[in-house]
């Protein structure tokens, strides 16, 4: 009998109890565009992309921090693709194109139904509130049909809104070499402004530079000539740029639609570093809940998109960026506890409408209010990372101060976290709630060695 042709056809599939390099179809953890395609899709076919979780298996189902603390970040995001995309016709997409990408399904992978939370330490990733919690950590999730809970953080449970944390396109010669230069230039310029906001969130590198180091190029062969001219220069994936990439993007779920700029034939679009649950921002770096999984997608191409819907910034038609339609299905919250932060600093500095510095402000005044009902304040940070918490820039025009607020669905608690007259629970009221797993930094990792900023 003929397979019915509504049936995703799978054109990557990974095996979660092999490395990353050692798998059938090869993966990529950098962008270039010289990184051929592994597979081919006609707009309008429905097919299945598998990928493994972004660290490529560094971190286990266990009750220890300790690889969490010791993870290779120069060898992460393990890309599923290039997959290139052609018309009807058979012609492919060409720069100037904009890729549509239906996200028709996605969930963890069958038998691997489990995922983490993280804090990295301060010495090798640090995050967005380093500064506070210096030490990694780490909480494990598992999940039932739509549902999250971990035994690290209990009482709470929700259900996940699964995404890709990364999809994009690949980049051209062009906007690669201006990826690299602005980058760079943001590493050597140091502006007592950088300095300034680098200050304030802990001094984490500026930017991650291109390195041949933890390198994986999909079909290129390690060792030759091209491999090594091309991980001199490929881009890293760790932030968001006009291609797409790690935008982290909670929303980017089942039903939606992302309109990719084209920069290279074919489009090659690539994807991983699938969440089953974040909060806005993902405020704890390795925040959302991190897992394997897959995606079954279908693809359009709109002609000439860039020039008719994408206006450029700068010089270039280069400098475009992704939009995205929010689809149907997300979970419903009735009720919100809602945290406010301004653009003041721990230490009472005034900031002149800084988002940043007012959404740190909300995520810490949270985080110090649900800590009183029985939880650590390690394993709320956490929980705010993942849980499908809501974040706003609320107001950004009343100087000095911009105004960010972080709000928490309550129904994801066992216990009603509301304000009340007698104050938050008292012993022997209080439930203890346990604790993530945690460890200190003990100085054996060189910050060069996984930073990779060389």
């Amino acid at each position: 009998m003929a397979s019915c042709r509504y049936s995703a056809r799978t054109v990557v599939s990974v095996d979660v109890k092999k490395k990353a390099w050692e798998q059938e179809q090869p993966l990529h953890n950098r962008w270039h565009p010289e990184i051929p395609p592994v597979a081919h899709v006609a707009t309008g076919e429905l097919f299945r992309v598998e990928s493994l979780d972004w660290t490529g298996g560094q971190i286990a189902d266990n009750d220890s921090a300790e690889d969490i603390k010791h993870v290779d970040l120069s060898r992460v995001h393990y890309l599923s693709g290039p997959i290139s995309v052609t018309d009807t016709d058979g012609e492919m997409a060409k720069p100037g194109d904009i890729l549509v990408v239906e996200i028709c399904n996605l969930g963890p992978l069958p038998g691997d139904e489990w995922g983490f939370t993280g804090t990295f330490d301060r010495e090798n990733g640090g995050g967005f509130l380093t500064d506070h919690f210096p030490h990694a950590s780490k909480a494990i999730w598992h999940f039932e049909g739509i549902f999250a809970q971990s035994r690290h953080i209990p009482g709470v449970r929700f259900p996940g809104l699964i995404h890709p944390g990364l999809i994009g396109t690949a980049p051209s010669h062009e906007l690669l070499h201006i990826w690299n230069k602005r980058e760079r230039d943001l590493v050597e310029s140091s502006t007592d402004a950088v300095t300034t906001l680098a200050t304030v969130l802990h001094t984490r590198p500026l930017a991650l530079l291109p390195t041949a180091h933890g390198a994986l190029l999909g079909k290129i062969e390690a060792g030759t000539p091209l491999w090594e001219g091309v991980a001199r220069e490929a881009a890293r994936t760790i932030p968001g740029r006009e291609n797409g990439g790690n935008c982290d993007i909670k929303n980017l779920s089942r039903g939606c639609k992302a309109y990719f700029p084209v920069f290279v034939e074919g489009g090659n679009l690539s994807m991983g570093d699938m969440h089953f649950s974040q909060g806005d921002g993902e405020v704890a770096f390795c925040g959302a809940i991190e897992m394997s999984g897959f995606l079954e997608l279908k693809c359009d191409i709109i002609r000439g998109g860039m020039e008719k819907y994408l206006t450029p910034m700068g010089p270039t038609k280069l400098h475009v960026n992704p939009i995205f339609e929010i689809g149907p299905l997300e979970p419903r919250f009735g009720d919100w506890l809602v945290f406010e932060g301004l653009s003041v600093d721990e230490s009472g500095r005034q900031h002149y409408l800084d988002a940043s510095v007012a959404y740190k402000r909300a995520v810490l005044n949270a985080i110090d209010y649900l800590s009183k009902f029985g939880y650590t304040k390690e394993q709320i940070y956490l929980l705010l990372s993942c849980c499908p918490c809501e974040g706003r820039i609320s107001g950004i025009v009343d100087i000095p101060n911009a105004c960010a607020t972080l709000a928490i669905p309550t129904a994801i608690f066992d216990q009603d976290v509301r304000p009340q007259r007698d104050g938050p629970p008292r012993s022997p009221y209080l439930v203890q709630r346990g604790d993530v797993s945690k460890c200190a930094y003990d100085g054996s990792l060189p910050i060069t060695k996984n930073l990779a900023l060389s």
